[in-house]
This record gives C-alpha cells, structure tokens and sequence, in this order.
C-alpha cells in the first residue's frame, strides 16, 4: 500500500501532463505551428500518461485516425492497471 499511493498520484500527473499535450498538439495543428512529435504523445502515454492520452484522442479528436495511437494507448493503460492491481495485492 505504500508504494501503491505514489504511484496513482504519478498515473495521474502523467495523465494530466499527456492529456495537455494532446490538446496544446491540436491546437498548434489548427494554427500551422511547431507540432509536438508523435513519439513524445505516444511516449508520454507509455511512461504512465497512457488514460490522458486516450482523454484527449477523444476530447479534442486528435490522432484518432491513427490505429496505432489506441493500440499503444490502450496497451500502456493496460499495463498500468497491471501494476497497480499487482502492487496493491501485494
């Protein structure tokens, strides 16, 4: 259980931290400006950001054409809910 608080408060600062990138992307998209790169989002979402990411795909339809930003946002959150059960069984 200690380790288990830690961790939902990094999911969630990761989530918040992906959620605003995607929408900061779209709106850069909209305004031709300097774009942030798909590996950076898909990063973001994979190091813990993984139910932001998904968020804001749907919020601000962005990248939700691309197949490859569900399957590896909804693999990373997966793996998130993972650990988090597993360390709370713990």
């Amino acid at each position: 259980m200690k380790v288990f608080l830690p961790l939902l408060v990094y999911f969630l600062i990761m989530s918040l931290a992906t959620f605003t990138a995607y929408g900061m992307d779209k709106s850069r998209a909209r305004r031709s400006e300097y774009r942030i790169s798909e590996k950076t989002l898909l990063g973001l979402g994979a190091v813990g950001g993984a139910l932001g990411g998904l968020i804001g795909m749907k919020l601000f339809h962005h990248k939700t054409k691309h197949w490859y930003f569900w399957l590896i946002n909804f693999a990373a959150l997966a793996a998130h809910i993972a650990i988090a059960v597993t360390l709370l069984r713990s």
